[in-house]
């Protein structure tokens, strides 16, 4: 069975940045899952899984387009601090959850000052090229109940 539409697909990865430095892999835990054409993983990754049978191995460079996206300058702000809970124990490089107008938002702390912390809305993998090794493990039709929820459930995927 070849990766298309409604297919639930597992699969191991390894990622790594253009420096060759390991950022994550599943290989030492249960392998990942994800219902192809829900958009449920980077789209430069999905479009290199389409045709891909179970057992086959492969390695793809997925452009930052394809991606996480190009870092934006306007995604790092100064927010008063009297909008987080705790300013006075925030670091850089912690990430912290800000509630905004278009809903909640992962931050990266930059700088925290007396009466300002400057955050960082960029994806910590903006901007970056990444390689993906990526064995397949295993392709099946989705369920119905899958297909209406748009992503998988049981081991790999979400247990409601």
């Amino acid at each position: 069975m070849t990766i298309q539409q409604k297919k639930v697909v597992s699969f191991h990865y390894t990622l790594t940045n253009q420096e060759g430095d390991q950022l994550e892999s599943s290989r030492d835990s249960e392998p990942m899952s994800y219902l192809h054409g829900a958009n449920n993983i980077i789209p430069g990754l999905e479009k290199a899984m389409v045709g891909k049978s179970s057992g086959d191995a492969f390695q793809v460079t997925v452009e930052p387009a394809e991606a996480y996206g190009e870092r934006k300058d306007a995604n790092i702000q100064r927010i008063s601090a009297k909008h987080f809970k705790k300013p006075k124990r925030l670091v850089p490089g912690q990430i912290v959850g800000l509630q905004t107008q278009q809903g909640p938002i992962q931050v990266t702390v930059v700088k925290v000052g007396r009466f300002n912390v400057d955050v960082d809305a960029n994806h910590p993998l903006a901007g970056q090229a990444l390689t993906f090794d990526v064995e397949v493990m295993d392709v099946r039709d989705a369920s119905d109940e899958e297909t209406t929820h748009g992503h998988v459930h049981g081991p790999g995927g979400v247990d409601h």
